[in-house]
């Protein structure tokens, strides 16, 4: 049975952090999550369902999804997929099973995090911030240019030779990292240290948003020549596009 739409009472205080919208079909794991976003100072709705949830972020798209895998009727997946199709809102994924294979397919349909449950809720709030922290940097850095691709970081808008790329928050990220360390190989662990910002976590995270942004920048994803497998290191920028031998 569909949970009705509610949001927090914030008791007047200004959404200054971000509207979230949290959906689970479990009213205990959605009550609980939304009150430690509320906590955190964000504005948060609530969705019991696939087709309730791209309701509501049609009527009012949100920051950030946090988004159950197992949903009745229209799973997760599903339901990320239709939100990619609209735009690039963050997606950070929850699910109950432990098995990498789902999480995998998680960030292969766009999410930019996951968590497994049970889960701590202030993890999960920490996650989350890390998430919009990334989709809002503080500090925009200047437009990159390499091997007929652009980034710009305050634009958060990126390019192949003219035609606009669409990545997902991490994708982007990544990519522009890539760009500005051109030439130098680094490793699976430093990879999420820079980009995600986290010092711990599963690095198939890493492989999966490698394969999914060689999918979008290459020529031939299968034979990739920019984005290189550094074997025993982890991956290389290579501005010349050279295919490696």
């Amino acid at each position: 049975m569909q949970q009705p739409h509610t949001t927090p009472d914030t008791g007047g205080r200004p959404d200054t952090r971000g509207r979230i919208l949290v959906v689970d079909d479990d009213p205990t794991v959605a009550e609980v999550v939304a009150g430690y976003l509320d906590r955190a100072g964000f504005a948060v709705d609530r969705a019991g369902d696939g087709p309730a949830a791209l309701e509501r972020a049609a009527g009012h798209r949100p920051d950030l999804v946090v988004l159950d895998l197992m949903l009745p009727g229209m799973d997760g997946l599903e339901v990320c997929r239709r939100l990619r199709e609209r735009g690039q809102v963050p997606v950070v994924m929850l699910t109950a099973r432990g098995d990498e294979d789902d999480r995998v397919l998680g960030l292969e349909v766009g999410a930019d995090d996951y968590v497994t449950k049970p889960f701590s809720p202030r993890e999960l709030v920490l996650r989350v911030e890390s998430v919009l922290r990334r989709a809002r940097p503080a500090v925009p850095r200047g437009r990159l240019a390499a091997a007929g691709l652009t980034v710009d970081p305050e634009a958060r808008r990126a390019t192949k030779d003219g035609d606009e790329l669409l990545l997902t928050l991490r994708e982007f990220d990544l990519l522009a990292f890539f760009l500005r360390h051109p030439g130098r190989a680094f490793g699976r662990e430093e990879l999420m240290r820079e980009v995600w910002g986290w010092d711990f976590g599963d690095l198939s995270t890493v492989t999966v948003h490698v394969r999914r942004l060689r999918g979008k920048i290459e020529d031939d994803p299968a034979r990739p020549r920019l984005i290189q497998t550094v074997w025993g290191v982890g991956y290389r920028f290579d501005t010349a596009g050279k295919e490696a031998v």
